[in-house]
């Protein structure tokens, strides 16, 4: 991957529009962690290659 590419953050515009698929509710960027983290359905969604992965079976519990 190019330099850094993994450590990329989200863009806040595609942030804003993104919401949990399981609670409808919104999502914080960790960028540490590479996930997207829905506290209202305690689930941490993760992002792959940039791409953030909003399938609630590939999401990990919090």
């Amino acid at each position: 991957m190019p330099g850094g590419q993994e450590n990329k953050t989200i863009d806040p515009e595609l942030l804003a529009i993104l919401v949990c698929p399981a609670s409808r509710g919104p999502l914080v960027h960790d960028s540490q962690a590479r996930e997207l983290i829905s506290e209202k359905a305690g689930l941490a969604y993760p992002i792959r290659d940039g791409i953030p992965v909003m399938l609630v079976e590939e999401a990990r519990r919090l």
